[in-house]
């Protein structure tokens, strides 16, 4: 039997000049790179200011006073609440009616005890003179509408001054948020009026680089 050559491995394949550096997409980190370099570049878009909040229709316990939508209406007169820096409510007691009926009992109880009236003519002033006091005490609520370059405008209601007070908060929060979405609205148009911005290249320059 002759003799057969031994089997040699085959031989490595031959590395072609100038492929000697990798490819981008076996780099790790650099395959999604490449893949995303097609993919525009999305910038800063100007959006709008948010629609104006809608409010709901409150009305006082006597009626003289409504908060609407877009304006405080109170005993006939309406004033936008853009016209408003803000609303302020005080409980007032009616010092002349309050004076009035504390004297006016002192002195029939003082008469009484000194037996210079009787009963029924006493009994009678000191009654009226606690209606006096109630009625001084009762008082009312001073209203206050502060508008921005106008005299402050007064208004007296009366009634609890609890719900005077809430209707006073809400009404300066009404007026806060109207405030709030016409600088909203100012700013962006004004925006919009210079947009999109000018890119860093394109700034005007003097002859000294400046």
């Amino acid at each position: 039997m002759p003799d057969t050559p031994p089997l040699l491995p085959d031989a490595a394949p031959e590395e072609q000049p100038g492929n000697d550096m990798p490819s981008l997409s076996t780099l790790p980190g650099l395959a999604g790179t490449a893949a995303s370099s097609s993919i525009p570049e999305l910038g800063f878009q100007l959006l709008p200011p948010p629609a104006p909040e809608v409010f709901p229709l409150v009305r006082s316990e006597d009626g003289r006073m409504a908060l609407t939508n877009e304006a405080l209406e109170v005993d006939g007169q309406t004033v936008g609440w853009r016209e408003l820096e803000a609303v302020d409510v005080q409980p007032v007691r009616w010092l002349l009616w309050f004076l009035l009926g504390g004297f006016t009992l002192a002195g029939f109880m003082l008469a009484f005890l000194q037996n210079w009236l009787r009963t029924i003519p006493a009994a009678a002033g000191m009654a009226a003179g606690a209606l006096l006091l109630a009625f001084g005490a009762r008082g009312s609520n001073r209203w206050r509408l502060h508008r921005p370059g106008r005299e402050v405008a007064y208004f007296a209601l009366p009634g609890a001054a609890r719900s005077w007070q809430q209707l006073a908060a809400e009404a300066n929060r009404r007026i806060r948020q109207r405030h709030d979405e016409a600088a909203a609205s100012t700013t962006y148009w004004m925006q919009r009026a210079t947009w999109p911005p000018a890119a860093p290249g394109s700034l005007p320059t003097t002859e000294d680089g400046f």
